[in-house]
């Protein structure tokens, strides 16, 4: 999920349709556009006869069916998941039932280190979800013609995976990097802490082009995780100015800091600069009344 750029209803976009994007890479996008998700989830086939799927999406009948055209008379051996909101993982039930394939990822919905011995309850989660094959950062998933290396960058959940394609120096960036906005970082599954890091794990990284799964190609990968990372801390900055100026609370904060950003995504931008304000506590910059929840008073150290 995004927030940051208001999303425009009034486009016509060839849902189902199959992109060619690059020799290798093919992609198929759901139609589920919203403010959260651009266009739409756009779900990646790898290979040609026998390929590898990256985030069936969406449990949308129109866009499993045209997974399902899009891969008639290939095999699909393996199915990718970088995390487990309910745009990317629900689909890989029905997906899998129609072709056999099993499925790969860092594990099941779970929560920010910050919040890590509490109840997995998040409403946005898809908590049905489990991988067939638990991948590691680092483990290395071959298939005919095709190469991925899994590189887990969590933040945006504790379970993303970004996966690299080693053929193409393309990475799946997944909604660790997005192609057309920031990234909602969003407790309790979201980390800031995390997000950063993640963030600078990439920057150490020499992958050509980022293939989000929201938004266009990203062709100059270290400029814009270079400017993502100064956007955080920027923000950091902000709030810490604000909180020593005397507001406290986070629905000032965000009235302060996303006045040009509609009001239907201040909820959103809520959550984020909560999890900016749990990793000021955590670094020494900001301190709290009490557990950092979402109407707690907050303050300088």
């Amino acid at each position: 999920m995004a927030a940051g750029i208001p999303f425009v209803r009034e486009i016509e976009f060839d849902y189902g349709a199959v992109d060619q994007v690059s020799p290798l890479i093919r992609r198929v996008i759901a139609r589920n556009p919203g403010p959260f998700t651009f266009h739409g989830t756009g779900t990646y086939i790898v290979g040609r006869g026998d390929v590898a799927v990256i985030d069936p999406g969406p449990l949308v009948d129109e866009h499993v069916d045209a997974l399902l055209a899009a891969v008639e008379g290939e095999t699909v051996t393996h199915i990718l998941v970088t995390h487990t909101h309910p745009d990317h993982s629900p689909a890989v039930a029905p997906f899998k039932a129609a072709t056999g394939a099993p499925s790969y990822a860092y594990g099941p919905h779970s929560l920010g280190t910050y919040w890590a011995d509490r109840e997995v309850t998040e409403s946005r989660a898809d908590l049905a979800f489990a991988p067939d094959h638990l991948v590691a950062d680092g483990d290395i998933i071959e298939g005919a013609g095709w190469t991925f290396e899994a590189v887990h960058t969590p933040g945006h959940t504790n379970n993303h995976l970004c996966f690299a394609l080693q053929e193409e120096s393309v990475l799946f960036s997944g909604d660790q990097v997005m192609g057309w906005s920031t990234t909602v970082v969003s407790p309790p599954d979201g980390d800031m802490r995390d997000y950063i890091q993640s963030l600078g794990k990439l920057l150490d990284r020499d992958d050509a082009t980022y293939w989000p799964t929201h938004g266009p190609a990203i062709t100059a990968p270290k400029p814009h995780v270079e400017a993502l990372i100064a956007h955080r801390e920027h923000r950091e900055v902000v709030i810490a100015e604000a909180i020593a100026g005397g507001t406290h609370r986070i629905a000032d904060l965000v009235a302060r800091m996303y006045r040009d950003v509609p009001e239907k995504l201040h909820r959103a931008a809520a959550r984020t600069v909560q999890s900016h304000l749990i990793h000021m506590i955590e670094t020494g910059r900001a301190a709290c009344d009490g557990p950092p929840t979402a109407d707690a008073k907050y303050g300088p150290p």
